[in-house]
């Protein structure tokens, strides 16, 4: 069996069914808070439907982890992919009858595409041997890069598509959003073969050592308690909660500040750029330097973001800021996700990685939520210092960490 070449192409299969994906998600999310005030009836609703997507992929991707330890990698990520179909016509009915309850249901279960996706970072790093896992989640990651471009320049054309058939201009998007999410299940469910949980278990055979024991499953309570394992997680969730923070209120502190919505767009655009585009080199130092030292300069990154973002009002310092911002998280994902890969075995895998995705969507609804109530009691400042004080603590876990390693090398 010829690993390498199997290992690329399942990897190029994820990274094409995130592309695909990605686009399909955010072509609806231009439009959800939109609808969101236009069927509520109350411009206060109009951030309820992001918070039910995200509520939707933190529920899904802890039984979608268990549906892959039982099924495998493919059916388990198609069985998350239809759900999300099942969400997106939801949400196209809901806006035509004017439901906002129903509309708020198809927000849930297109959560479970996001989480089924997102889970297939792992999928590509069980197929490769520990010293090329930070590359292989980087190349599936960076598919984020295609939805970001591409999925707003589809929400305007689809629009005006619904409007010339007869129907609210509102549901092309959703429209959209079903045709892309229908392709990434169908690249999956035909092309995704052999299954990487099954290929995964051979090259485990081949790297025995790179695997912990599999004569003992051990509980996710078990597992996160391993320093490293609890280093990932909590590199991966507080980046998340830290990330979205900022990002969700930075687009109401400019409209504050009389920024028009050109600048807000490129403030964001750098944002986006910065969690992605970089994504194949936090791999490829995930591997060379270490998964410890691309934490510890994602978290500097998302510390230094939190400083500078509220230090000027003016375009450039805040767009830089909002990348460095992304590019903090990107470093600590990507870090996280290979540190925590490196912690399981095979049979562990699907259901901790599950448990580790419901806590990072945990984290953006939490984020999301409290970035508000901080803004309006206390201002932006407070808002970066809060995020300050979050992004020290994987800062100071993985030092602490390190240097518990090497007291160990010390002593052996």
């Amino acid at each position: 069996m010829d690993f390498p070449r199997l290992a690329r192409k399942i990897t190029f299969i994820l990274f094409l069914a995130m592309s695909l994906g990605s686009a399909g998600f955010i072509v609806a999310a231009t439009v959800n808070t939109i609808v969101g005030a236009e069927i509520s009836g109350n411009p206060a609703w109009a951030g309820l439907p992001a918070a039910m997507f995200t509520l939707g992929t933190a529920v899904s991707a802890f039984l979608l982890g268990f549906a892959m330890e039982r099924f495998g990698r493919r059916l388990g990520m198609v069985i998350g992919l239809v759900l999300g179909l099942f969400g997106t016509i939801l949400a196209a009915v809901a806006i035509g009858v004017i439901s906002f309850p129903l509309f708020l249901a198809g927000m849930v279960f297109s959560g479970a595409a996001r989480a089924a996706l997102q889970l297939g970072r792992f999928a590509a790093a069980e197929v490769h041997p520990p010293e090329q896992r930070g590359r292989a989640i980087s190349n599936v990651v960076i598919g984020g890069t295609v939805g970001a471009v591409l999925g707003p320049w589809l929400a305007g054309p689809m629009g005006q598509w619904a409007l010339g058939a007869g129907y609210n201009e509102m549901i092309g998007p959703y429209l959209a959003s079903f045709v892309l999410i229908s392709l990434a299940a169908l690249v999956v469910f035909i092309m995704l073969r052999p299954d990487p949980r099954d290929l995964g278990r051979e090259v485990s055979r081949l790297y025995p050592d790179s695997v912990p024991d599999e004569d003992q499953v051990r509980t996710i309570s078990q597992i996160i308690r391993i320093p490293a394992a609890a280093v990932a997680i909590i590199a991966m969730v507080v980046s998340q909660a830290v990330m979205v923070m900022l990002m969700v209120i930075i687009t109401l502190y400019m409209k504050d500040n009389n920024h028009e919505l050109l600048g807000i767009s490129l403030v964001i655009s750098a944002h986006t750029f910065g969690m992605y585009a970089f994504s194949i080199f936090s791999g490829q130092l995930a591997d060379r330097w270490g998964r410890g030292q691309v934490i510890l300069v994602g978290a500097s990154g998302l510390i230094l973001a939190c400083i500078l973002a509220p230090i000027s009002t003016n375009l450039a310092p805040l767009a830089f800021s909002l990348f460095l911002l992304g590019l903090g998280w990107n470093f600590c994902y990507v870090g996280g996700s290979s540190l925590l890969a490196d912690q399981l075995n095979n049979l562990e895998r699907a259901k901790t990685q599950g448990f580790n995705d419901s806590l990072i969507g945990l984290a953006s609804a939490i984020g999301s939520f409290t970035s508000g109530l901080i803004f309006a009691a206390s201002g932006f400042g407070v808002v970066g210092l809060v995020g300050v004080g979050l992004a020290i603590i994987p800062l100071g876990m993985t030092l602490w960490w390190q240097m518990g390693q090497r007291r160990l090398a010390t002593s052996a």
